[in-house]
């Protein structure tokens, strides 16, 4: 077993509560109808045109080709989801990501890490739930360190306009108007 499986097992009472949160999930915890990210995100400025190229994409490169695409990305927000396939939390809120994605992704860059799972799983995961952007894979969970994301699954970072990483949520969220409260406060300010 993983080391990361294994830390998510011994938090018993935190299991207890992921379990009794996706029983109350209904049918936002499934994935999200399929949503035309082409028509939502069309118009998107060029730092985000290109990375909104790479959906569903799984891309290698660790720490360094991740860190290079935040900095790629100056100027505009990035919110990056730390998920995997077999957790039952990062399917609950991923399609909060997916619809959140399509209408803020104008204004923010969304990315995803895919740690501690295999390629194989991770791509028949993005293939239920599919996003109009890129994840990067992350075996050994190196940019889930540099994101300050090492407690476990779901994570969430957020990074400033300027490429400073402002705020990381460990844990998931319980509905779509959480996520987007943390975005409007970590990513796009008070205005946003």
């Amino acid at each position: 077993m993983s080391r990361t499986r294994n830390r998510c097992l011994r938090g018993a009472p935190a299991a207890l509560l992921c379990l009794l949160a996706l029983a109350g999930c209904g049918s936002e915890g499934g994935p999200s109808a399929r949503i035309d990210y082409d028509k939502a995100l069309a118009g998107a400025p060029p730092p985000l045109a290109s990375l909104y190229a790479q959906p569903n994409e799984l891309l290698a490169g660790g720490r360094d080709a991740f860190e290079r695409r935040v900095a790629a990305l100056h100027g505009h927000p990035v919110v990056v989801n730390k998920w995997a396939s077999w957790c039952g939390p990062c399917r609950a809120e991923f399609p909060h990501f997916q619809r959140l994605s399509a209408r803020l992704g104008k204004k923010v860059a969304f990315l995803g890490v895919d740690s501690d799972d295999s390629e194989d799983a991770a791509r028949t995961f993005l293939g239920e739930f599919p996003v109009p952007y890129p994840s990067y894979s992350d075996p050994d969970e190196e940019v889930a360190a540099a994101i300050k994301a090492t407690l476990g699954f779901p994570s969430t970072a957020y990074y400033d306009s300027s490429g400073k990483l402002v705020y990381t949520k460990q844990g998931g969220y319980a509905n779509q108007g959480e996520l987007l409260a943390d975005i409007r406060r970590y990513a796009l300010g008070a205005g946003g």
